[in-house]
């Protein structure tokens, strides 16, 4: 699941081999690895496994955290607080890091100032799915059907990616669709099944089951590529939206002012926990894509998601505190 560039980009790095370069930090207590969210979703799940195979490398047990709250804002606030020595980890994603600073009027931090990237995790392909008994073949079919009438498209929450994503892709293209977002994905695919909505965004994890059964089809894949667990379905690239790409995506963060033999050492970790037989096999089987970036590559790309997606936030028009 680790594309052949990641990796030569990390042997680069001088990352893939150990955590041996680091070895000037050590965690001298058990590490907290802090998620934003209910156990048993996509982050808690990738947490506790990735914590679980940093754990022997770090010499310390990697004991996840779930504080849920509304973007992940109690989780972000404990490690911003916290001593920034590298014994506390945020599980971030696309909410904490890029979207929050323009949904909030005020949050308690800035995530750009007190936040440190350690590393990456990956990426979830976000795809455009009908009930199958939809009269809607293909992207092209309801383009057409959505200008003589509003269509409705849901999602499993406001600001999510997947909101996002379909805002991106109704620019683009032309797409005349109304949004109605739901608590969470099950919900959402539940009613796109019973025909309650048009269509529905939905992250290739939760899609995969549906599509494989032949619930739900898909019409088009926001991605770069077409997933390896949805390979009939066309990218918006191939079907003449180039603009179109957009992923959720995870990785890790820590708070600012921690040395950097920690962060070095952090990510080290991580990459080499990503890269085991383990946590490939989890990639495979949900259909995320495994990335690997070291900190520096991460901030570097967190700064090109903000330019993206925080001026379409605020043109949008969407808060979340009022």
């Amino acid at each position: 699941m680790i594309r052949r560039r990641d990796l030569g980009l990390l042997a680069g790095a001088g990352l893939a081999a150990s955590p041996a370069r680091a070895q000037t930090w050590q965690p001298d207590r058990p590490v907290r690895w802090m998620v934003g969210y209910p156990p048993g979703g996509a982050s808690d799940i990738f947490a506790r496994l990735l914590g679980r195979l940093m754990s022997p490398p770090l010499g310390q047990n990697i004991v996840v955290e779930n504080r849920p709250s509304g973007g992940a804002i109690v989780a972000t606030e404990a490690v911003v607080r916290a001593p920034a020595d590298g014994h506390m980890l945020l599980h971030v994603d696309n909410g904490v890091l890029v979207y929050n600073p323009a949904l909030y009027n005020r949050l308690p931090f800035d995530p750009d100032k007190d936040l440190v990237s350690v590393g990456f995790i990956g990426r979830f392909p976000l795809i455009l799915l009908v009930r199958n008994e939809s009269p809607h073949r293909s992207f092209a079919d309801i383009l057409a059907a959505s200008r003589d009438r509003t269509l409705t498209y849901a999602t499993p929450a406001v600001a999510s990616p997947h909101h996002m994503a379909m805002e991106v892709l109704k620019r683009r293209s032309g797409l005349q669709a109304q949004h109605v977002p739901y608590r969470g994905m099950p919900a959402v695919m539940q009613d796109l099944v019973g025909g309650q909505v048009d269509c529905a965004i939905a992250d290739v994890t939760n899609a995969t089951p549906f599509l494989a059964d032949r619930r739900v089809r898909g019409l088009v894949v926001m991605g770069e590529s077409r997933p390896a667990r949805a390979p009939d379905v066309p990218t918006g690239i191939e079907l003449g939206y180039p603009d179109t790409v957009a992923y959720g995506w995870q990785g890790i963060s820590v708070a600012a002012g921690t040395p950097a033999p920690a962060v070095q050492r952090l990510s080290a970790a991580l990459n080499q926990a990503i890269q085991s037989p383990e946590a490939q096999r989890q990639f495979a089987d949900t259909g995320a894509e495994a990335v690997l970036r070291t900190p520096a590559e991460m901030a570097e790309f967190v700064q090109r998601e903000n330019a993206i997606w925080r001026p379409l936030i605020r043109e949008l028009g969407i808060r979340l505190d009022g």
